[in-house]
């Protein structure tokens, strides 16, 4: 493509432009997320995949930004930066493949709407507003298309090197199990060194610093499989920062013991499935640990590990975000910005079959202490809670596994 410098004038517009965009507030950033994850509800739906891509889209909008501050209207180079090959190394590991870098087209037309309305408040002079227009559609274009060739070139080499490795023989069997595919038992229990009959307790480990000293998933899968009685546990590299696990057996992982093992790395998280037999259980239970993951990143949980059969309702309830807020808002009222003390002692009230004796043994509390908050929980609900305890109930298990908590 032949470039065509723009005018003296034209320039500043340009560089005046780009450090708006270098400055550009909180939402213009989540509109862009927002825009780019729903057009793909597979990336959507796993939460470091989806990060990876908000990195890279929010790293583009920059690089484009900061190269036309530094000289407005000149070519962009592709970015090659570490974000946009993280995007590579993550749909590989995934067996996804170029066609879902169609987000970023979805990304483009979001940026080249905002410029737009910037454009439209840097001038009016016609012939300006033509030329700056015309000059940023061919050099966002030509930027978009360069990155994207430069991250399926990219996605080759990964898929090299990928496929050079034993783990990929590991991650392919357990995606041809996990989609029921015909392949024999025997042997895909020889591809994974794992038995597929008797019981599976499956768990999803990720973190959400994707950076850094990436065996603290693997000490943490390690941890699982002590947990759970010392069990060796089959582990698949699912991504750069995730790993799949299950542990064969009867086994309940002991999950107090897990948080101690893993609390000195904060941004470890673990979903844990239900336990199921079979390999129709290898399947059920990393899918409820899978959903266990999704409704921690749809919620920004706070909390660092959650087990499927604590969190089966509230996954059902927040499909829709917004329903649920509301649902929250509507049954708790003035009590879900109460303190948290107030809060669990409803909802151990409630778990205690709403018997005071046993829900304040359960807390260590004076009968008349419990008396008291829950007459203060009376207070602030819009209904009373003799008359609305299950919604109640299930209302602050929303607020908790969401860490909005007053």
């Amino acid at each position: 493509m032949t470039w065509k410098r723009p005018s003296a004038q034209v320039r500043k517009l340009i560089r005046k432009g780009a450090q708006i965009i270098v400055n550009a507030p909180p939402e213009w950033l989540d509109e862009l997320d927002a825009a780019v994850l729903g057009s793909n509800p597979a990336i959507a739906a796993d939460p470091e995949l989806a990060r990876a891509v908000s990195r890279s889209n929010q790293a583009n909008l920059f690089f484009w930004a900061t190269a036309n501050v530094r000289d407005p209207g000149a070519p962009v180079p592709p970015n090659s930066g570490p974000e946009p090959v993280d995007v590579a190394r993550e749909l590989v590991r995934r067996g996804l493949d170029a066609y879902s870098l169609d987000a970023y087209r979805v990304g483009e037309g979001v940026a080249w709407r905002r410029l737009m309305r910037i454009a439209f408040e840097l001038t009016s002079d016609p012939a300006q507003l033509h030329e700056l227009l015309d000059v940023c559609s061919r050099s966002i274009s030509a930027f978009v298309d360069d990155t994207l060739s430069a991250i399926a070139a990219q996605i080759d080499l990964e898929r090299d090197e990928l496929t050079r490795g034993t783990h990929a023989q590991r991650r392919e069997t357990v995606a041809l199990v996990l989609d029921g595919a015909p392949i024999p038992r025997r042997r895909a229990e020889d591809r994974l060194g794992y038995a597929l009959t008797g019981l599976h307790t499956a768990a999803v480990i990720w973190s959400d610093e994707p950076t850094g000293d990436l065996a603290r998933l693997d000490r943490a899968a390690e941890s699982v499989g002590h947990a759970a009685g010392g069990a060796r546990p089959l582990s698949v590299l699912a991504g750069t920062a995730t790993r799949w696990l299950w542990v064969p057996g009867n086994v309940t992982v002991d999950t107090d013991a897990l948080l101690q093992s893993v609390h000195h790395a904060p941004d470890v998280r673990i979903a844990i499935g239900a336990t199921a037999g079979g390999i129709d259980g290898f399947r059920r239970s990393h899918f409820d640990a899978i959903t266990t993951q999704q409704l921690m990143a749809r919620l920004r949980s706070p909390q660092q590990i959650a087990q499927f059969a604590d969190v089966q309702l509230v996954a059902l309830i927040t499909t829709n975000t917004d329903r649920a807020a509301e649902f929250v808002e509507q049954t708790l009222g003035d009590l879900e910005s109460a303190g948290v003390e107030l809060q669990d002692t409803v909802r151990t009230f409630v778990a205690e079959g709403c018997n005071a004796s046993r829900t304040a043994a359960r807390l260590y509390t004076h009968r008349n202490t419990l008396l008291r908050r829950l007459a203060r929980a009376d207070e602030l609900l819009p209904r009373p809670l003799a008359e609305s305890c299950v919604n109640v109930a299930v209302a602050l298990d929303i607020v908790r596994w969401r860490g909005t908590r007053g």
